[in-house]
């Protein structure tokens, strides 16, 4: 896989993780808490794809355009011009739609990405398939469901989920983390009495990539990945402490 055509995320200091990027066509899960930035980490995806001439599809269930329009001006982003240049397509819709359109060979959505040249997808957010489909067994069947109509259609995915400790076993029970292909977890952390945000490349299949946590900041221009973060311990659980180093004399 060394070898092997990347995709970019579109995030700077990310595919030095990824070992270049992500793997074409596969199905990438970027899940955090609210305010993490998954949005974000979606949109520059996107917009990277378009700046390559790589078609792309954002589909959300809860932001109207109207609002992603107005979130991506404050990071500098005009996302009415993309979108008009034909780079760009932006899908309000509800998760059993999205399964039925995925599911007809002739609807409107398959001839919009076959048609647009759609090469990248994100979907805002899986966590809205929890509250919808409350049978385990039925919740992995739309995952697969939903992966595999994209990866189908050549499509390299970066799914978002929101983590939260309500959601989490049963998104767990429906498989989600282990479906996808590449999870990178997006986390707040107390340092120092002050409020930093991490990233973590959990699982990547079929590469190597990098295992250290790393800062992450948001501002004009999207999300910009750090150095690692270094002499602490408990990162995950969000409970840090500094580890003292001592000087033997």
């Amino acid at each position: 896989m060394a070898d092997l055509m990347r995709v970019s995320s579109g995030v700077p200091g990310l595919d030095a993780m990824l070992g270049g990027g992500y793997i074409p066509q596969s199905a990438i899960l970027v899940r955090g808490a609210p305010g993490t930035g998954k949005t974000t980490f979606g949109l520059q995806f996107v917009l990277d794809g378009a700046r390559q001439g790589q078609a792309g599809l954002f589909v959300t269930f809860e932001e109207f355009p109207q609002s992603l329009y107005r979130d991506a001006a404050s990071l500098g982003w005009d996302l009415a011009e993309v979108e008009a240049s034909g780079a760009l397509h932006l899908l309000f819709t509800s998760p059993e739609v999205l399964l039925t359109s995925l599911a007809t060979p002739d609807s409107n959505l398959l001839r919009r990405i076959q048609q647009g040249g759609v090469q990248r997808v994100v979907v805002d957010s899986l966590s809205h398939f929890t509250r919808a489909v409350r049978d385990d067994h039925a919740r992995r069947r739309a995952y697969h469901q939903v992966i595999s109509a994209f990866r189908r259609e050549g499509i390299t995915a970066v799914y978002l989920d929101e983590e939260g400790r309500a959601d989490y076993t049963r998104q767990e029970r429906g498989g989600l983390s282990f479906i996808a292909d590449t999870l990178i977890m997006l986390r707040y952390l107390e340092i120092d009495s002050a409020i930093q945000r991490a990233l973590l490349v959990l699982k990547m299949r079929g590469s190597a990539h990098n295992t250290s946590i790393h800062r992450y900041t948001i501002g004009p221009g999207g999300s910009v990945v750090g150095e690692p973060l270094t002499g602490l311990s408990g990162l995950l659980s969000g409970l840090v402490e500094r580890h003292l180093i001592s000087t033997v004399r």
